[in-house]
């Protein structure tokens, strides 16, 4: 985290070229660190919405808060009570709210913690869920950060949520593959009504409290699921694959996109 300031300046000032509009998350642990991605905000000439240029494509500039669905994961992540952290993320919305940056909250361990196993209360999903949309933020993403989740568990989870008032425009889910359940469960959201999921690149990421977790679900993996469904994305999923293994590459890691390998060697052969 202590270089986040210095990348989120390079990429004000000198953004990569794109024919679209572009959207940088900035995960933010405490009201310093807000207060410093303002400062650089304020530095750089930028706002949460910048509008393009003939050089430079819009960007809109963004902020993720984390609050854990256990008590054990959030003594061990963040080293508080869920309702302490809560009260720590409370402030840094309010702040975020008067620079117009929109707020992205996450809701850690929904469907499997690493210290207390796989039973959360989905109840306890989505009052803490209720409470951050409560205080401000504009979308939450509903995380099963260990992988441990099952479509039978996560159709519960997204029945608790509707029960507790919670409108699906108000949430993303994110899957972890440590199991190989990411795409069923993210059918089963997509069945209920979620259109917005979290994936990364080649499957990059992980968890450091959770032995054996995997990165979320591969993007080219969704992108290839989404569209053998008949759904439109808008994205080039050839072109995906090729980052995906680019990416892998250049971390010294294997990559763990089945759906971008499989195209990779399609287009070997061609």
């Amino acid at each position: 985290m202590a270089s986040t300031a210095e990348i989120c300046e390079h990429l004000l000032q000198s953004p990569p070229q794109s024919q679209h509009a572009i959207a940088y998350n900035y995960l933010v642990p405490n009201v310093k660190g807000l207060e410093s991605l303002i400062k650089v905000m304020d530095a750089t000439g930028s706002t949460a919405e910048t509008p393009g240029s003939a050089t430079k494509p819009p960007t809109t500039t963004e902020i993720s808060l984390f609050a854990a669905a256990t008590e054990a994961f959030s003594k061990a992540n963040t080293n508080c009570t869920i309702a302490e952290s809560l009260e720590r993320i409370r402030p840094i919305v309010a702040l975020a709210k008067t620079k117009n940056i929109r707020v992205r909250g996450y809701v850690s361990v929904a469907l499997g913690c690493p210290y207390e196993g796989p039973d959360v209360p989905p109840s306890r999903v989505a009052d803490i869920t209720a409470t951050l949309l409560e205080m401000g933020a504009d979308e939450v993403s509903v995380a099963d950060t260990t992988g441990m989740g099952t479509a039978p568990r996560t159709l519960e989870l997204l029945q608790a949520l509707k029960a507790a008032g919670i409108a699906n425009t108000d949430l993303a889910l994110h899957f972890h593959d440590t199991y190989g359940q990411a795409l069923v469960n993210t059918i089963v959201g997509l069945e209920h009504g979620i259109r917005i999921f979290d994936s990364s690149v080649g499957g990059l990421g992980g968890c450091p409290y959770s032995k054996g977790a995997t990165g979320n679900v591969s993007t080219e993996d969704l992108i290839h699921t989404l569209h053998g469904l008949g759904m439109h994305t808008g994205i080039n999923l050839e072109e995906m694959s090729k980052i995906g293994s680019w990416i892998s590459s250049e971390l010294g890691r294997f990559n763990e996109s089945r759906a971008g390998k499989a195209i990779l060697a399609r287009i070997q052969e061609q």
